[in-house]
């Protein structure tokens, strides 16, 4: 897509964070937005503060892990717009911990939402695009941790971020075959000053279980000598790359039908991608000398 004016933009997790950053550069693009978060009080000041600078906007309340939640996103959309162009699966969470201490609830709702919220999105709204047959486009917010080696202590998120670069490289696959006017973009981000270290400030109650700390305290309790790695680790966020300045690096790649999409190109991101890459490759040679050798 390259012109955005007057089009339709779907947003989820745009209360805060890059959401809200892609929210801000569609309203200024002059496109109506539909605002989806779980988070009320944040929706609604994201709300009001574009309506404030004439956007045409609605909100919605959405948990993106439910299937009823991302339908009704759509009809009301419809209902408003009569059409979308722009879906930004975008809601996401995170939380520490290795994979063997991670309960199945923390496994539930981390992949309900990162995971389980695009395939909604994209089963949902797609059709919709397919009908409409005009120029349109999905951006899925995955992760440098799509890209990546997987990290010790992250393995949920990676697990799900890894999934969703794998949906969208098939979706890329798909829509030339469908002669689709839709377009596809993956999000990697690295560091961006988010909220994404108080996400549990947003864990449904029925995902919490029983005895229930937030991750990094949990992990703190387990571990002590990761105290210090994980308050860097926090305080990292705090110097990355601004929200508005993601949003606007997704629009202007969306622009150039850019499919993986960065917001930061520091020479390490380039180095950990390289690591695994060369990995891989290193396994799959000793394993054909294996097989030659049988």
């Amino acid at each position: 897509m390259k012109e955005f004016k007057d089009k339709v933009a779907v947003v989820t997790g745009a209360a805060s964070g890059i959401g809200r950053g892609l929210a801000r550069r569609a309203a200024r693009e002059g496109m109506k937005v539909v605002l989806a978060d779980i988070e009320k009080d944040a929706l609604n000041q994201t709300e009001e503060e574009l309506k404030r600078s004439g956007a045409n906007v609605i909100s919605v309340i959405t948990d993106v892990s439910k299937l009823e939640d991302i339908e009704n996103l759509a009809r009301l959309t419809i209902n408003a717009f009569g059409e979308v162009h722009i879906l930004c699966n975008n809601a996401g969470v995170g939380m520490g911990g290795f994979l063997w201490d991670c309960t199945l609830t923390d496994f539930n709702w981390v992949i309900g939402v990162n995971l389980w919220g695009v395939i909604h999105g994209i089963r949902t709204f797609i059709p919709i695009m397919l009908k409409q047959n005009n120029d349109c486009h999905i951006v899925n917010t995955a992760s440098m941790s799509g890209l990546i080696t997987g990290e010790a202590a992250n393995g949920i998120y990676s697990i799900t971020k890894h999934g969703v670069v794998a949906l969208s490289e098939s979706l890329r696959t798909a829509f030339p075959l469908r002669k689709s006017k839709i377009g596809v973009s993956v999000v990697c981000p690295g560091i961006v000053n988010t909220r994404i270290t108080d996400c549990e400030r947003n864990r449904p109650a029925e995902l919490c279980g029983p005895n229930y700390e937030r991750s990094m305290e949990r992990f703190i309790k387990r571990y002590p000598k990761s105290e210090e790695t994980v308050k860097a680790y926090t305080k990292m966020y705090e110097t990355g790359t601004s929200p508005d300045q993601a949003g606007d690096i997704i629009f202007e790649c969306v622009k150039k039908e850019i499919f993986y999409i960065f917001t930061e190109t520091g020479i390490h991101w380039k180095e950990f991608m390289k690591t695994r890459f060369e990995g891989i490759l290193k396994d799959f040679d000793q394993n054909n000398s294996i097989l030659e050798n049988l």
